[in-house]
C-alpha cells in the first residue's frame, strides 16, 4: 500500500534526511586525518534510496563529486542483486569513470538494511591527498596517476578485508593519512546508515521507498517549472581553455536547447581528449553542468534524483568532455570545472541576470606537495587555493572564492603545521578584479618558502600544480572587464604548472590567482563604490581613473 505524506510531515522528513547526511559529514570532519578535508572539505557525503536514486546530500557536498555520485552510484547498484548485498558490507571503488573522475577521489559506499530489507546506500567520497603516482599534470595516462581501486568489498558482514588495505597502505607516501582516512569514511557510512535506521523506526516505515518518491517527483516538477518560463530555443556558446605551451588550446562547444520542461545540453565539437591529466569522464563534465543549469533556475530545493533526471547530456566519447579510458585524468578540474561558466555564458542570452561572469576561482588551484622531513618522515599536503568570483547583475563578485567547486581555502596555520614550507605572505592583490558596473572579485597571491635552516627538508620537495588561468583571463559579461591572469613563479622565474616542479632549501615560491571578471559598463559604477575600493585597497587610483574615469 502506498503511503502517503501531508505537507508538514514531508518536510519534516525531507529535512531530517538531509540533516543526517550532514551529521555523516561532520563524522569526517572530526575524524579525517588529512588536512585537505578537515580544513578544505573536498569531500562529499549522500545517501540514494534502494534503487540508488540520489535523496539527499550534505549541505556543503562539492558539485564535482556530489553530481558524478548521483550518476555514479545510480548505475553501481544496478549490477548487485539481493544476493550480493548483506548487513555489515562495505565497498570501495575509485574508479574515475564509475564516479568522480579521477584515482583521488575514492568511494566509500554500504548497503542499509532495515527490518532484513534493504532500504537504501550511502555513500561518502573524499579527495585523498595521496594515491601514489606521479603527481603531475602531464602524465600521460592513468597508469602514471597512482592506485586503481576496482570495486571491491573492504568489509563483508562486517568484516575488515585486510587484504585491500594493505594493497592500499604499500602504494601510498602517507599510508598512515590514507588508511585514517578511509576508516573516516567508513565511519560516516556507519552514522548515516543508523540514523537512517533509527528515523524509520520512529516514524514507524517499513521502507523508503514512498518518501523517496514524493521528495524525487516534487523537486522534478520544481525544477521544470522554473524552465517551462524560459522561450524554447537553442543557446550556445563556446569557451576556450588554455593548454601547456606548445599544444593547441582546448575548444568546449555547447547547445543548451530548451523545449517545454526539458534541457538537452550538446557539447557536440567540442576537442579530442588530451595527451595530459585534464580529461573529463562522463560523470565529472555532467556534474557541472548540472551544477549551473541547478543553480539558474531552481536554486534553493535541495538536490536529488529529481533535479538530475530534468537533463539530457550528449558529450561525444573520446573526446576531452568524455574520455575514454586510459585517459589521464588526474587534473580533470583544470577543464571540467569550465563547463558551469560554458554553460552559464550560453544561458546569459535568455536570463542575464541569472549568470555570473567568469571566475579566478575557476578552475580551482590544487598545490600538492609532497617530501620528507628532516627526521626523515615522509609528508604529502594538498592545498586548494581560491580566486575572485565573477560579478553578476546584482553585485560584486566575492574575493578569494573557490567557485564551482565549493572548497575552502586551506589555512596557512595548517599548511605550516602539516609540513616544513614557511608562507610569507597571503593577500589579496590589488586591481585583479575585472572592472564593471559590479566589479569581479579580488584573486590572491601566496608566497611560499623552503626552509633553509636547521627544520630545511633533506630532499628536494616536490610540487605539482592543478590550475588554470595563466593565458586566458576570466572574461567578463555585459560589457565588464576580464579579471588579472594567474602566476607561478619560482625564484622570480616563470615556473611550469603542468609538469612536477622540485625545489630546494630557500627556494621561493610565489602564486598569484586570478581575479573574476566584470558585469557591466565600468562607466556605470557606483561612485560610493568606487571611492569604498579605492579606501579599501582594492582597486588603485589608477585603475580607478583609466578604466572607471573617476576624478
Amino acid at each position: 500500500m502506498t503511503q502517503t505524506f501531508d505537507p508538514i510531515t514531508l518536510e519534516i522528513l525531507w529535512r531530517r534526511l538531509i540533516s543526517i547526511v550532514d551529521e555523516a559529514d561532520a563524522t569526517v570532519a572530526r575524524t579525517a586525518f588529512s588536512s585537505l578535508l578537515r580544513d578544505a572539505h573536498d569531500y562529499t557525503c549522500m545517501f540514494t534510496d534502494r534503487h540508488g536514486r540520489e535523496l539527499a546530500q550534505g549541505t556543503l557536498a562539492t558539485p564535482g563529486q556530489s553530481g558524478a555520485m548521483a550518476l555514479g552510484i545510480h548505475k553501481l547498484v544496478q549490477h548487485f542483486s539481493a544476493d550480493d548485498l548483506q548487513a555489515g558490507d562495505v565497498f570501495i571503488t575509485n574508479d574515475p569513470w564509475a564516479l568522480a573522475g579521477h584515482l583521488n577521489d575514492i568511494c566509500v559506499f554500504s548497503p542499509i538494511f532495515h527490518k532484513g530489507n534493504l532500504a537504501a546506500f550511502t555513500a561518502c567520497v573524499l579527495h585523498h591527498s595521496d594515491i601514489g603516482g606521479r603527481v603531475a599534470s602531464d602524465n600521460h595516462d592513468v597508469f602514471e596517476e597512482g592506485l586503481f581501486i576496482p570495486l571491491v568489498k573492504l568489509y563483508e558482514r562486517g568484516e575488515l578485508n585486510q587484504a585491500v588495505l594493505d594493497m592500499i597502505r604499500w602504494n601510498v607516501r602517507t599510508p598512515e593519512n590514507v588508511i585514517g582516512d578511509i576508516r573516516s569514511q567508513t565511519a560516516a557510512n556507519h552514522v548515516c546508515a543508523a540514523q537512517v535506521q533509527r528515523m524509520l523506526d520512529e516514524y514507524r516505515l517499513d521502507s523508503l521507498d514512498d518518501l523517496a518518491d514524493e521528495i524525487i517527483a516534487r523537486s522534478e516538477k520544481s525544477v521544470r517549472s522554473a524552465i517551462e518560463q524560459v522561450p524554447e530555443g537553442i543557446y550556445r556558446a563556446e569557451g576556450v581553455i588554455e593548454q601547456m605551451e606548445g599544444q593547441k588550446d582546448i575548444v568546449i562547444k555547447a547547445a543548451v536547447e530548451i523545449k517545454d520542461s526539458d534541457i538537452t545540453v550538446d557539447l557536440a565539437g567540442s576537442s579530442p581528449q588530451v595527451s595530459w591529466g585534464g580529461n573529463v569522464v562522463y560523470n565529472f563534465t555532467f556534474a557541472y553542468v548540472h551544477m549551473a543549469i541547478k543553480s539558474i533556475f531552481d536554486p534553493d530545493i535541495p538536490n536529488n534524483h529529481g533535479s538530475v533526471a530534468v537533463i539530457k547530456l550528449d558529450a561525444p566519447e573520446g573526446s576531452v568532455v568524455n574520455c575514454r579510458f586510459p585517459a589521464a585524468v588526474a587534473a580533470r578540474m583544470q577543464i571540467g570545472h569550465f563547463m558551469a561558466e560554458i554553460i552559464y555564458r550560453a544561458l546569459a542570452q535568455a536570463l542575464p541576470q541569472r549568470v555570473i561572469a567568469s571566475s579566478g576561482g575557476t578552475p580551482a588551484t590544487m598545490n600538492v606537495f609532497y617530501g620528507t622531513f628532516n627526521n626523515g618522515k615522509p609528508w604529502h599536503s594538498v592545498i586548494i587555493r581560491g580566486g575572485g568570483m565573477g560579478a553578476s547583475s546584482a553585485r560584486d563578485g566575492e574575493n578569494s572564492y573557490i567557485f564551482p567547486a565549493n572548497g575552502a581555502n586551506t589555512p596557512i596555520e595548517i599548511l605550516e603545521s602539516d609540513t616544513p614550507l614557511l608562507v610569507e605572505r597571503r593577500e589579496l592583490l590589488m586591481d585583479s578584479g575585472g572592472a564593471g558596473r559590479f566589479r569581479g572579485g579580488l584573486g590572491t597571491r601566496t608566497v611560499f618558502r623552503i626552509p633553509d635552516d636547521e627544520h630545511a627538508p633533506p630532499t628536494p620537495v616536490s610540487l605539482g600544480i592543478q590550475s588554470g588561468r595563466f593565458r586566458l583571463p576570466p572574461e567578463g559579461l555585459a560589457g565588464g572587464q576580464a579579471g588579472s591572469r594567474a602566476k607561478f613563479l619560482v625564484n622570480g622565474e616563470q615556473g611550469n604548472p603542468y609538469g612536477l616542479t622540485k625545489l630546494n632549501p630557500g627556494d621561493v615560491v610565489v602564486m598569484e590567482s586570478s581575479g573574476g571578471g566584470g558585469y557591466g559598463s565600468p562607466a556605470e559604477r557606483d561612485r560610493d563604490a568606487l571611492a569604498e575600493d579605492l579606501r579599501a585597497g582594492w582597486v588603485s587610483e589608477e585603475k580607478a581613473k583609466s578604466e572607471y574615469g573617476f576624478e
